[in-house]
């Protein structure tokens, strides 16, 4: 739940928003990740007109709310301003009429005033609210970047994904998060993983503790956010069960309705998991590259086998 309290609290500055009018709704919810300019609108075209939007006033609407008498304002703006709308703002530092205040405070709308011109406050609030408004899912999982890519390390507690993790940042490569990871949809299209502010950088190793890892190995070597480009999940080895050895299967899963690679490493004693997770990594990314290793040279191996050719499958995974 996002209110206009909280936009005002995280963003007032960046903004330069002001309260001049309606504080009893300053607890208004905000549930369209988007910003509007009434337009058309103000003539009272509303056949499309939703309500639920903040409002942007610039210099053009208040020229033609200018030229209008008093009533005929009020009749305007009565049409605009609806129990769903979150808040309006000026732009410019300009003066806003007279009845867009009453209005204003007779329906418990907070009146916003800015310095910024229209245009660009609609483009900035417009970037600042998907932010905000974006779905998060909160995952057990660590978060690795690898060679550039974004790796989501999964299994079950114990498991190793923290010693993973730690025997990878001393090859070089960074910490996202560890046991944590808050997953979100930026802007609509790209998943983006993160860590709780409290635990952030840190990991925690049994038989040792917290690691700072920031403190630890150096500031190079952990990042804030990283794009999520595949997940690995960890298991513990299984005799009975079958695993891929030549390469053709893909799995992939789903987060936030995007499809994303999915692996399954088994881990048993004597593996070198830090070694298979970076190869796997490698040939992650050789297959963007139009390069399927897997493909090119178990095919081959295929041909030779009694039971004929063996074909590339695709499953999906719902963990």
């Amino acid at each position: 739940m996002y209110l206009v309290q909280r936009l005002l609290q995280t963003h007032g500055s960046a903004l330069d928003l002001r309260l001049i009018a309606g504080d009893q709704g300053i607890k208004r919810k905000i549930h369209v990740p988007e910003v509007q300019r009434p337009g058309i609108c103000l003539a009272g075209r509303l056949d499309d007109y939703a309500g639920e939007r903040i409002l942007v006033l610039g210099a053009s609407e208040l020229s033609y709310l200018s030229r209008l008498n008093d009533a005929q304002c009020h009749l305007r703006l009565s049409g605009l301003l609806t129990k769903k709308t979150p808040a309006v703002i000026v732009a410019r530092d300009l003066p806003p009429p007279d009845s867009l205040i009453t209005l204003c405070k007779q329906l418990s709308i907070p009146l916003l005033q800015s310095s910024i011109p229209a245009m660009d406050l609609v483009d900035k609030m417009t970037f600042l609210l998907r932010e905000e408004l974006s779905q998060t899912q909160t995952l057990h999982a660590t978060l690795i970047e690898i060679f550039g890519l974004g790796m989501l390390l999964r299994g079950h507690s114990s498991i190793g994904k923290s010693e993973a993790a730690l025997g990878l940042i001393q090859k070089g490569h960074r910490l996202i998060c560890d046991d944590v990871a808050n997953v979100r949809l930026r802007m609509g299209q790209a998943l983006e993983g993160s860590g709780p502010e409290l635990t952030q950088h840190l990991i925690e190793i049994r038989g040792i503790g917290i690691i700072d890892i920031a403190h630890l190995y150096g500031s190079v070597c952990v990042r804030d956010t990283k794009q999520i480009d595949l997940v690995v999940r960890l298991e513990e080895w299984d005799e009975k069960h079958f695993y891929d050895r030549v390469g053709l299967d893909e799995r992939f899963c789903a987060m936030h309705g995007r499809i994303v690679p999915y692996y399954i490493l088994p881990v048993k004693p004597n593996r070198d998991v830090v070694l298979l997770i970076e190869t796997l990594a490698r040939l992650h990314r050789l297959r963007f590259r139009d390069y399927q290793t897997g493909e090119h040279g178990g095919r081959r191996l295929a041909e030779t086998m009694t039971n004929g050719i063996k074909k590339k499958t695709r499953s999906f995974i719902l963990e």
